[in-house]
């Protein structure tokens, strides 16, 4: 299975403007810029979309790992933080911090504390990530 996605973009890094697409068209000339990405302007910026997905990825891989487990989720959401620093003279993504909450009938905290933690380190996004990954998470009973 491979996915694409792609990105233009024109002009110098400050004053330059760039778009990106993804072969779903769920993003189509999507606006992203110097504004976006290190300021507060409109459009996304990889760090956001890289957000998106690591949330995305890890609530489906806890859900799976719920129903492997016996136990039938009502409700997964997660939100994940990117942390773009400069490190070293450069830009890297230091941090992604996951915040999950759930709603999961019949299941105990311990349980649900192991399977989220195997979640977070077995997702696929979490696995391509060379940033420390926190987790936070509230089960709704």
């Amino acid at each position: 299975m491979k996915r694409s996605a792609s990105a233009v973009w024109q002009g110098d890094l400050k004053g330059g403007k760039g778009s990106i697409s993804t072969a779903s068209t769920v993003l189509k000339d999507t606006q992203y810029s110097f504004g976006t990405r290190f300021e507060n302007g409109a459009g996304t910026n990889p760090e956001e979309l890289i957000a998106a997905a690591h949330a995305g990825c890890f609530s489906m891989a806890l859900s799976a790992a719920l129903a492997g487990a016996g136990f039938t989720p009502e409700r997964v959401a997660t939100e994940a933080t990117v942390s773009l620093e400069q490190v070293q003279g450069g830009w890297s993504i230091t941090t992604v911090a996951l915040r999950l909450d759930a709603r999961v009938p019949g299941i105990d905290q311990a349980k649900f504390d192991q399977l989220a933690q195997d979640a977070k380190q077995n997702c696929p996004v979490s696995k391509v990530l060379n940033a420390e990954i926190t987790l936070e998470s509230t089960l709704q009973t």
